[in-house]
């Protein structure tokens, strides 16, 4: 996973008139969460802020970072958990971040890279990608920056489920079921297909 530095600052003051303010100061609330716990037994988190000018590097982006937030001299390794976004206008309001370690495993969604030519679009089809991202879990130093899948023998009207797969050092979180990408059969091929069909029927008879 790619690793991105960013820089924060405690918040003192707190509730939507501070966090308003802070918008306007061009820092976006966060909150860090991690094996730290409070006397209800639920995470505690630091609360702290930082530019947007830093995280829109790591938020607009396709992407997955690990981020080592550098908070008033002291750093956490994080990943962003939830973002939260104004209804109407789409800007960042909020960020969540979960802190881990080298050893700890994190289960993440990791954008997912179609390699080759599939032999069903070289007989017409087209290839669909039905899923951007699979969720894998595994310490973040084990974790790629995309997963990578071979499609060069998938067929027409074929498809790769997540149960088909693995990757060296990762486990798949995402539903065996779901299916990642499959070759749609279009009109031409179709047509194709069918005039094939009736010449082979021909020559039988």
């Amino acid at each position: 996973m790619k690793e991105f530095q960013l820089n924060g600052q405690l918040r003192t003051d707190f509730g939507k008139k501070a966090s308003k303010m802070m918008r306007k100061e061009g820092l976006i609330p966060c909150n860090i969460y991690g094996e730290k716990k409070g006397e209800n037994g639920l995470p505690e988190a630091i609360a702290f802020a930082i530019p947007m000018t830093e995280l829109r590097k790591v938020v607009y982006t396709p992407h997955v970072y690990v981020c080592n937030i550098n908070i008033e001299g002291k750093n956490h390794i994080a990943i962003m958990k939830e973002l939260q976004f104004h209804p109407v206008t789409d800007a960042l309001m909020h960020v969540d971040f979960y802190e881990t370690t080298e050893e700890k495993p994190i289960t993440i969604g990791i954008p997912v890279k179609l390699n080759g030519l599939a032999q069903g679009v070289r007989d017409g089809g087209r290839l669909a990608l039905q899923i951007r991202k699979i969720n894998v879990t595994a310490p973040y130093k084990n974790i790629p920056e995309t997963l990578d899948i071979d499609v060069t023998n998938l067929g027409l009207g074929k498809s790769i489920k997540v149960g088909e797969l693995s990757f060296e050092g990762l486990e798949l979180a995402t539903s065996k079921d779901v299916v990642v990408c499959t070759v749609k059969m279009t009109r031409a091929a179709r047509s194709a297909a069918d005039s094939a069909n009736a010449q082979s029927e021909e020559a039988a008879e």
